[in-house]
């Protein structure tokens, strides 16, 4: 195929993705925007390098925020990477520090965020020169832009309800330590976040600080505002401290180290079972779902029931314990407006302001759980309200 270049005004990444996935490109994708530069190289529609002057997007970065290397460890495997040449995921790999499992998971994350961050972008241009590109050195990593581009539509719903959590990233947080699932350990990035909302920074300036993706930071801190661990303020704390400046705008682009590859499914797998046990039961039934989706077996298939089950019973816990009677805050009129499916009709028709909603489930046609979630979302949207009877 030939090379394509233009702004995201007319085509936005994500449809680029898309493109450039579906007809198994290979060449180099560059990305500019703001003094932010990107170089993403592909074979077939897969990525199997990414590099960034943005620190923030450096392997060494991804793993020091995971809690799988230290500062002192990543400084000593840097400065051999300096006088070798050899990639840093083979250095940790070869010395030990890391194992090979968790350099390409952490690999394979890296790639999917340096293209999903971008897909937030309205503003920027990109240039595809179509062509062979090198081999690069080191374990194979392999991503499918046709997953990035399935997992963009996942982080979009995501985003909605992070965003209904936390409106803007200028917030200030207090964090509640007895309502954490257990104690941070040292080096995690909860332990971090739990740092910097203590010296009262605000949402956006810990991401900077951090050196971390936003949607990691902001998905970490969603997970901890729905255990009611962390909560919003709009003023700063006492005491507050003003952050270090980031070196985010002198940084340089650096080679990519491409090492291993690893389904994106097994990621979800790990990131729903967090989820579940940590308590947040819609996010772990949605991630479980989109693992069964993308690769369907035994384990996902066990892991998605489970997750349905333990939805089923956190919203009957809030919704069906005490008998609740809906209803409409829209008038009929304003209800026609609405793009809704037929489920959605059905159940807004059946709230008369008489029935409770034990009564109206339990005479619907649809699954127990596919009926609680569309009124908790009639609720959450403002179309519904609930009344104790």
């Amino acid at each position: 195929m030939r090379g394509l270049s233009g702004d995201f005004s007319t085509m936005p990444l994500k449809d680029l993705v898309a493109y450039l996935g579906n007809r198994k490109a290979t060449g180099t994708l560059r990305v500019m925007r703001a003094g932010v530069r990107k170089l993403i190289l592909l074979r077939a529609g897969h990525v199997i390098s990414a590099s960034s002057n943005q620190p923030r997007e450096f392997l060494g970065q991804f793993l020091i925020n995971m809690g799988n290397l230290s500062e002192e460890q990543f400084s000593k495997a840097y400065a051999t990477q300096r006088e070798t040449r050899v990639p840093l995921g083979k250095i940790l790999v070869m010395t030990g520090l890391v194992a090979e499992q968790t350099v390409k998971a952490t690999l394979s994350l890296k790639f999917r965020e340096s293209l999903l961050d971008m897909f937030r972008w309205e503003e920027g241009e990109f240039s595809f020169d179509a062509g062979a590109v090198a081999e690069v050195e080191g374990v194979d990593t392999r991503v499918a832009l046709t997953d990035v581009h399935r997992e963009g539509d996942f982080r979009e719903t995501a985003w909605q309800s992070i965003r209904a959590a936390f409106p803007s990233g200028t917030l200030y947080l207090t964090v509640d330590e007895g309502r954490l699932p257990e104690p941070p350990k040292p080096g995690t990035l909860d332990a971090k976040l739990v740092k910097r909302i203590r010296e009262g920074l605000t949402i956006d300036e810990m991401a900077k600080v951090l050196h971390a993706s936003d949607f990691l930071v902001y998905q970490r801190l969603y997970a901890l505002y729905r255990l009611e661990a962390v909560k919003v303020s709009s003023t700063p704390p006492p005491g507050r401290q003003r952050p270090p400046p980031s070196d985010e705008d002198e940084a340089q682009v650096v080679d990519v180290d491409v090492i291993g590859a690893e389904s994106p499914t097994s990621e979800i797998i790990q990131a729903a079972q967090s989820f579940l046990e940590n308590g947040n039961f819609k996010d772990g039934e949605a991630l479980a779902r989109r693992a069964h989706e993308l690769e369907p077996s035994p384990e996902t298939e066990a892991l998605l029931r489970s997750a349905e089950a333990a939805l089923v019973g956190a919203l009957r816990r809030e919704m069906l314990d005490k008998p609740q009677v809906p209803s409409l805050l829209v008038s009929a009129g304003q209800l026609k407006t609405l793009q809704l499916g037929t489920p959605e009709r059905y159940l807004l028709s059946r709230i008369d302001g008489k029935r409770d909603l034990g009564a109206i489930i339990s005479m619907s046609p649809l699954k127990e759980l596919e009926a609680l979630r569309y009124f908790r979302t009639f609720v959450d949207s403002g179309l519904v309200k609930l009344t104790p009877r």
